[in-house]
């Protein structure tokens, strides 16, 4: 793997942003590589430096980068589930992000331009999976830690349902435009999490 400069990571970051922002207007199918050098202004020869594989590997970088974009949007409120607020904040903070996304999904779009079952796309999903359930297992952990929910609470199997749960209703809104699911995705899970404690 090449090691880049402090100048290369800044212009391979440029170009993935506007090749995102690109993607974001446009589609993936529809956005060219020559539409992601004028925005970025860099020439042919810039853009297979660091994406030697083309447009497959630019799409890729893309999806890492909407990905990463995700969780992101959810900051600080899913970094700080300590208390019942905090998580009230963080599922308000889901439901916004997807209501100003709209039923277009950059990083939906990404993966099946991809194909979905390439490795890469796969690694994707499976990255963004992980780091966004681990966090969620932080925060049932902590919350076990002052008797907020059961130590019988299997910290990992209650965040894979509530992730799963989100997602479901990630699909129907991007489906039917209608938020309620992912509402009550995340709303009977927690739900479920605070009644732990009146169950044992």
């Amino acid at each position: 793997m090449t090691v880049l400069t402090r100048k290369g990571e800044q212009t391979r970051t440029r170009i993935v942003v506007g090749a995102a922002a690109e993607i974001r207007e446009r589609g993936a199918a529809a956005t060219r590589l020559e539409d992601v050098m004028a925005r970025t202004r860099t020439s042919k020869s810039q853009l297979f430096h660091y994406f030697p594989g083309g447009k497959e590997e630019l799409l890729l970088a893309v999806a890492r980068h909407e990905a990463d974009q995700v969780l992101e949007d959810q900051q600080p409120m899913l970094g700080e589930l300590t208390s019942w607020p905090s998580w009230q904040a963080w599922r308000d903070s889901v439901v916004r992000r997807y209501l100003a996304q709209g039923p277009e999904c950059p990083l939906n779009s990404l993966l099946g331009q991809m194909s979905g079952r390439s490795p890469g796309a796969q690694a994707v999903t499976r990255e963004l999976l992980r780091r966004w359930q681990e966090a969620v297992v932080t925060g049932i952990r902590a919350m076990q830690s002052t008797g907020a929910i059961a130590s019988s609470v299997d910290a990992g199997r209650a965040a894979a349902a509530l992730i799963a749960g989100i997602q479901g209703g990630v699909v129907v809104f991007l489906s039917t435009g209608e938020i309620g699911n992912l509402e009550a995705a995340l709303d009977v899970a927690i739900e479920n999490l605070q009644a732990s404690t009146t169950r044992n």
